[in-house]
């Protein structure tokens, strides 16, 4: 009895000097708190080195002679992201210079070749004598980068309006619903040539200046696909000096489709543009057209007189497209609906000729 009274008392004991561990229960918590510590001090170390890139891209752009200025500059987004963001941005070179309203623009730590940028207006730039003007309810970039360079750029536009001056004595008002601009590496053809792909669309855009020209309020659309050879040569640079330099690596303009609408008239064109040793734009484009001849009554109509223009417009439409004659009994717009081909439109020599003709008192100008 006593033999068992003393094994009980020394099982007892065992048991209570080898309580189990409760080191299991907080192991993930540890494990937990110390991947945190470790996550802030990597992003803080990230955070740092894309500061002191940025302050060295910087130094090397004002050493190029371009200045950019980020107001109250600072750069957030723990945990999983970094934030640039500036109070406003000012750039500034000896050709050009604009300013713009708060940016952001931010990437993902675990993604940092895709980066996003968000910016509020005004924007103000001026290029010579040229000075523009806008605002917008909101515009945001994107941009997807590679090892190589990057694989697509968007910009989205809306609600923009502005106003530019310099072309003429009257300033030009213009406003926009949305627009759309992509660009992507040309595939089989970037790594060789330089060649990018750019989609660009205009929606719902007017300008009041050009209505009664074309004899309607109508806003326009527009929509462009062309491809620029030797894009990759482009750099940020003055304007003069990149595009001569663009020329001498011979440079081109591939328009696939250019669509332009507006009420009932409407223009197609494709072709090609390049720059003659003069700077100026050269080159062939095929186009068709619907509302020809509203828009030729409506331009000479302003000169002759509503019947005579009507008359000369239905004659020059008949001429331009081919002599084929007008369907009078067709409804309007089913005749303004179908596009008709046009001589091609040809600039050479500062001149434009559409087909063998010289159009009087044009002068195509050179760009720098």
């Amino acid at each position: 009895m006593a033999s068992d009274a003393g094994n009980a008392g020394v099982h007892e004991a065992a048991r209570v000097g080898k309580a189990p561990s409760r080191i299991g229960l907080f192991l993930p918590f540890i494990l937990f708190s110390l991947l945190v510590v470790l996550w802030s001090v990597a992003w803080f170390w990230i955070r740092g080195r894309a500061t002191n890139e940025m302050d060295a891209w910087l130094a090397r752009e004002a050493m190029a002679g371009r200045s950019w200025t980020c107001a109250d500059r600072s750069v957030t987004g723990y945990p999983f992201r970094l934030e640039l963001r500036c109070g406003s941005l000012a750039f500034s070179r000896a050709d050009s210079r604009f300013t713009l309203g708060p940016l952001t623009a931010l990437v993902q730590v675990y993604q940092p070749r895709h980066g996003l940028l968000q910016v509020s207006g005004p924007f103000h730039v001026e290029q010579g004598a040229l000075s523009a003007d806008a605002t917008w309810k909101d515009l945001e970039a994107s941009f997807h980068g590679a090892s190589d360079g990057f694989t697509r750029a968007s910009l989205v536009v809306n609600g923009a309006k502005g106003t530019i001056r310099g072309t003429g004595p009257e300033p030009i008002g213009f406003a926009s619903d949305h627009l759309e601009a992509h660009a992507r590496p040309t595939p089989a053809r970037f790594a060789t040539d330089g060649a990018v792909d750019l989609s660009l669309r205009l929606s719902k855009a007017a300008v009041p200046m050009i209505d009664p020209l074309l004899g309607n309020a109508d806003p326009l659309d527009l929509a462009l696909d062309a491809t620029i050879d030797r894009a990759a040569d482009l750099r940020t640079g003055e304007v003069a000096r990149e595009l001569e330099a663009w020329r001498k690596a011979g440079g081109r303009l591939d328009i696939a489709l250019l669509s332009l609408a507006k009420g009932d008239r409407r223009l197609q064109a494709s072709g090609k543009i390049v720059l003659d040793e003069e700077h100026r734009p050269a080159g062939d484009i095929d186009m068709r057209a619907a509302g020809l001849e509203a828009l030729i009554s409506q331009v000479m109509g302003q000169r002759i007189g509503a019947e005579r223009g009507a008359l000369v417009g239905r004659l020059l439409g008949q001429l331009l497209s081919g002599g084929r004659p007008s369907k009078a009994e067709a409804p309007a717009a089913s005749a303004d609906a179908a596009l008709k081909p046009l001589p091609p439109l040809r600039l050479a020599d500062g001149r434009l000729l559409l087909g063998p003709f010289a159009i009087p008192n044009v002068v195509v100008p050179a760009l720098y």
